[in-house]
């Protein structure tokens, strides 16, 4: 039987107007509604397109947003001085750096600079502490949107094997911890994994987030399995996962595509963190 296919947009467009009818609460309940900050450094196409795609999800659930625009010859000195008006705003709720930075900023000291209560992206190392010290903050959006695709197909997690290939800082290492507090037992994997197709067939639960298209194929696969394919390359013009996804929909038990599974998750877990963020200002204020 072939595999279902988890539909992340669909997913994401339900969440979405669940979250238009909190924000609309939220707003009720403290008299503005939340606003988003985005500072884009630079003018890199791919960002432009990404950041006009959170406006425009930002403005279907009722969040207010905008852009902060800077030169790509900005110095760290002034964009850490943005972020330091904007931390000191109380009408940003969230604050969220475009990625990536002009090759003469530096990626950590910038990020670290965002305060912990705005950081919507879940990257200060403070969120990321308390992720895995299994603290309250913000948890970083891809990682999250992850487990709620997991989530939806109604296999629980006590239990399974889960195999997360990758070990990034952006996805790899939260959504283990992620799995970790789902009490599912975790496997990570990386380049210099010895015996890796033999070690991702054995996973109930398989994430790939390695970044080269098609690696894992059918044998990486073990029957009845939930496949979460985070790899978005651009193969002639056309975006590829990290999943052959036709061997995958032959032995898995649900798979997601690329594009359409984790993309469309990754924003309205954003839309989310800046809910939550703006929240636990308003109980920290009290």
């Amino acid at each position: 039987m072939a595999a279902t296919r988890i539909d992340g947009k669909q997913i994401a467009e339900q969440m979405q107007s669940a979250l238009a009818g909190r924000v609309q609460a939220f707003a009720e309940q403290y008299g503005f509604v939340p606003g988003l900050s985005v500072i884009l450094v630079g003018d890199d196409p791919a960002s432009e397109v990404y950041v006009r795609n959170k406006h425009r999800a930002c403005a279907k659930v009722g969040i207010r947003s905008e852009t902060t625009r800077m030169p790509a010859e900005t110095t760290e000195a002034e964009l850490l001085a943005e972020i330091d008006r904007q931390n000191a705003d109380p009408t940003v709720q969230g604050i969220l750096v475009q990625l990536p930075l002009p090759a003469h900023l530096r990626q950590d000291c910038i990020l670290a600079r965002i305060a912990p209560e705005k950081d919507v992206d879940g990257l200060t190392r403070q969120n990321v502490g308390s992720l895995f010290s299994g603290g309250q903050g913000l948890v970083s959006c891809t990682p999250k949107g992850i487990l709620e695709l997991i989530r939806r197909t109604g296999v629980p997690l006590a239990g399974k094997h889960a195999v997360v290939i990758g070990r990034s800082n952006l996805v790899g290492k939260p959504v283990a911890m992620l799995l970790l507090q789902e009490d599912a037992t975790v496997t990570m994997c990386h380049s210099k994994t010895e015996n890796l197709p033999a070690l991702a067939a054995s996973a109930d639960i398989l994430i790939a987030a390695v970044g080269k298209p098609g690696f894992v194929t059918g044998d990486f696969i073990k029957e009845g399995a939930v496949v979460i394919d985070v790899g978005t390359s651009r193969v002639e013009g056309k975006l590829r996962g990290d999943v052959d996804f036709a061997a995958a929909m032959e032995k898995a038990a649900y798979v997601t595509p690329v594009p359409g599974g984790v993309g469309p998750m990754t924003i309205t877990m954003l839309l989310e963190n800046t809910l939550e963020a703006a929240q636990m200002q308003q109980e920290a204020a009290r």
